[in-house]
């Protein structure tokens, strides 16, 4: 509808520069530059990488998304802009991106939480979020459970990891097994050839004593070791490595955790739905392993489709577009960018 608010999004937060623009829950532009291959040969994300191919990217992003839309920056009703968790310099470049496309424009603009953006962008796939929700967010960085009552004011943390985050720990085997960077999506490619039972891999924090004090959390750095222990004794021995048996058994004990914990949630907190947000949400068994167990107990499982998973202008976008409709006051153009943003702040 015209009269929902025309809302721009900047996300910088990692290795993507996007602009997103949205009116209401509805998706009108989503520019992306991925600064992906010029870390792949790291192995990794570097951060002084990523921040200049932000600055080298975020203008023609802009210029990309504004076309795509058919607008102008005049007539945006609102600008937001992840202002954090994330990589403190990456995080700089969007910031201020955002601050000068905001005065320049006369317009307000709102310093978002990256990770409640991954819950929003699904608003853009299947309309408003039920509320309350219970929402697993998986990427490289993070693994939390949160259970969200307000999307724009009242997000409670039950659970993050301790230890190495998923997608972290598919990055991590994906390099043992010689497959690229990222992992996620090539052991998940992997995985579709091989046994998903054909070896044990431990389920960390799954244990009765560990549930004492770690129900919602997660852990999978003894997982990733687990895997590299395995891959090694086959290699001493002159083995071969099954690469699609130990890419399909070492998913299998990611999901397995993740879906676990998630429906627990969901059941013991009496909430019959629940979003999967972040990259790892595009993983093709742990949406399948989700829909399936969460069908068993009448949990509604919403996961947006997987280009909206990964990082993208479109999720700041919708998150803004929330914050403007239910009254949210803006940010100060004085808003900070925060790495070790905490999942209770929503927007600053």
């Amino acid at each position: 509808m015209a009269d929902e608010p025309l809302v721009l999004g900047i996300e910088t937060s990692c290795d993507e520069t996007g602009v997103g623009i949205v009116r209401g829950h509805t998706l009108l532009a989503d520019a992306l530059a991925s600064s992906v291959e010029e870390h792949a040969r790291f192995g990794g994300v570097v951060p002084e990488v990523a921040s200049r191919a932000h600055l080298e990217a975020i203008v023609p992003t802009m210029d990309r998304a504004l076309r795509e839309a058919g607008v102008t920056i005049a007539d945006i009703d609102a600008i937001a802009v992840t202002a954090g968790p994330g990589l403190a310099g990456a995080l700089l470049v969007g910031v201020a991106a955002a601050k000068g496309y905001a005065v320049a424009a006369e317009k307000p603009v709102y310093g978002v939480n990256h990770l409640a953006a991954h819950v929003a962008v699904d608003t853009l796939e299947h309309g408003p979020l039920p509320e309350p929700a219970i929402a697993l967010l998986v990427s490289g960085g993070h693994s939390s459970l949160l259970r969200v009552d307000d999307l724009a004011r009242d997000v409670v943390p039950l659970g993050a990891t301790i230890d190495d985050a998923a997608g972290e720990a598919f990055d991590k085997v994906a390099r043992l097994l010689g497959l690229p960077f990222p992992g996620g999506p090539y052991i998940d490619r992997e995985a579709r050839a091989g046994d998903p039972a054909a070896i044990a891999f431990p389920r960390g924090l799954t244990a009765a004593k560990d549930l004492v004090g770690h129900r919602y959390d997660f852990s999978f750095s003894g997982l990733k070791t687990a895997v590299a222990r395995w891959v090694e004794a086959r290699q001493r021995a002159g083995e071969p490595v099954p690469v699609a048996d130990v890419a399909a058994s070492f998913q299998e004990a990611v999901c397995d955790v993740l879906v676990g914990k998630a429906i627990d949630a969901c059941r013991t907190s009496g909430i019959d739905a629940l979003v999967i947000g972040g990259g790892v949400a595009a993983n093709s068994r742990l949406r399948a392993m989700a829909e399936q167990r969460a069908g068993k107990h009448g949990i509604r499982v919403r996961t947006p489709r997987p280009k909206l998973c990964t990082d993208n202008g479109a999720m700041v976008a919708a998150l803004g577009s929330h914050l403007v409709a239910a009254g949210v006051a803006p940010s100060r153009l004085d808003l900070p960018a925060d790495s070790a943003m905490p999942l209770t702040v929503v927007s600053v």
